[in-house]
């Protein structure tokens, strides 16, 4: 494609387009527009990312993205401490909080197994569960999982390794349709999935 003659626009052009879902052309509008915004407005848009890279840290409780080391659900006395939603990333946390139908706590495993991929149960944070589970009063330990291949097998490698710890394992309903990802299911769907939660053992086939 016909680049213009300026090698700052086009090294920004191609930054964007780096970008999931952004074409070349989608990339040009977005400089052309930056480009449009004082010099404040500039630097207040670049420093965002820079402070970003640079400050953004993990709930060490939880592994969700935060400000602090921990984060603001996490610390917040009003989410039922005895509940834990597992998710496989941010954006299913985001997803689930914006049902508002749940108030327990998450963990972020960053990903799910997936033996293609060349992803096994310690490149995520499964043992981080298994320890946080141990180590706390937890009650109930919800497997949000997206309803995949690979999720469902996340969920019975986990649903084997706290059968023994005496919590109780449940799974969002399948309200939520096979090879469905949360993060693009809608609001009310997962609300009532979520709601609506049965044991694990009951989507076992014996």
């Amino acid at each position: 494609m016909h680049q213009i003659s300026s090698s700052l626009f086009n090294n920004a052009v191609e930054q964007l387009s780096s970008l999931p879902g952004i074409g070349n052309k989608t990339a040009i509008r977005l400089v052309l527009q930056l480009l449009n915004r004082n010099e404040q407005e500039l630097s207040e848009f670049g420093n965002a990312f820079i402070k970003l890279s640079e400050e953004i840290q993990y709930c060490n409780s939880c592994y969700n993205i935060s400000d602090t080391n921990i984060c603001n659900t996490c610390a917040n006395p009003n989410r039922n401490d005895e509940v834990v939603c597992v998710v496989e990333n941010v954006l299913d946390v985001i997803a689930i909080e914006n049902t508002n139908q749940f108030k327990g706590k998450y963990h972020v495993l960053g990903g799910i197994i997936s033996p293609m991929e060349g992803i096994g149960p310690n490149d995520i944070k499964i043992p981080q569960l298994i320890e946080r589970i141990k180590a706390n009063d937890t009650k109930e330990v919800i497997m949000a999982l997206s309803t995949t291949m690979e999720g469902d097998a996340t969920n019975f490698y986990i649903y084997k390794k706290l059968a023994d710890l005496g919590v109780e394992i449940t799974t969002i309903a399948r309200g939520v349709g096979i090879g469905d990802e949360i993060e693009y299911t809608d609001e009310l769907t997962l609300g009532r999935s979520i709601l609506n939660r049965i044991p694990f053992k009951n989507t076992l086939t014996l």
